[in-house]
């Protein structure tokens, strides 16, 4: 991917870690934007429009997640989260207001950027995919092309990442798709198979079943997942 005019916000409100993770995006060829607090990254983005966002959760003047609800209700944005706990709930919290992706903290510079160059490719990837393209499996509806998915008739507000997730299982209906290949098919990364990447996993697979329901997805212990629409 060519990354000239690729520019990304870093929100963090420790100035030590801001400018470190500032001046490994810009080694790798980004343009690099710095806000240290809820306001002010809110203001960033909108006159920035960065293409991807590093949010730290923890932030002064309102949190990362109001500053997530708040970019992606102005227009969809991939975010990668980065918080300080790794408890499911503040996942699932954080996936349910838009973030694309999460880091707990510590996390090394390498795997950042291995996220932040996964989440780009794969927003290009589905941006380029065939349009108008509609799939019917039993109640669910998705339209590829629109990105949009309702189930019996009623609408889901689905993040960009929720969404391409649901595609790639509803291309591929009750086909067990195992966690690995997910994380490289879905997400794109090139490191995987870590048990910060099944939780992502999990989590975005609760977050589907919560929104289209429970009976969704069907988990295959030991292996992964499959989708059960239509059959």
């Amino acid at each position: 991917m060519e990354l000239g005019g690729r520019r990304v916000l870093v929100v963090e409100d420790d100035v030590t870690i801001a400018a470190s993770i500032a001046a490994r995006l810009r080694a790798e060829g980004f343009t690099v934007d710095v806000a240290h607090d809820g306001p002010s990254a809110v203001s960033a983005e909108a006159s920035g429009e960065p293409d991807l966002v590093v949010l730290d959760v923890m932030l002064p003047g309102f949190d990362g997640l109001e500053v997530c609800r708040r970019i992606q209700g102005r227009r969809p944005v991939p975010v990668l989260m980065l918080t300080a706990r790794a408890d499911e709930t503040d996942m699932l919290v954080g996936l349910g207001v838009g973030a694309d992706d999460y880091l707990t903290k510590p996390f090394s510079m390498r795997v950042l950027t291995a996220r932040v160059h996964a989440l780009l490719r794969r927003v290009e990837r589905s941006s380029s995919g065939a349009s108008g393209a509609r799939i019917v499996l039993g109640d669910l509806e998705i339209d590829v092309d629109q990105r949009r998915v309702a189930r019996a008739g009623v609408a889901a507000q689905l993040t960009p990442i929720e969404f391409d997730l649901l595609v790639h299982f509803a291309r591929r209906p009750r086909v067990v798709q195992p966690r690995e290949r997910l994380l490289s098919e879905v997400w794109d990364w090139d490191v995987h198979g870590t048990s910060a990447g099944t939780r992502a996993v999990d989590s975005h697979i609760k977050a589907l079943r919560r929104k289209l329901g429970a009976d969704l997805i069907r988990t295959v212990h030991g292996v992964g997942y499959a989708l059960e629409a239509g059959s």
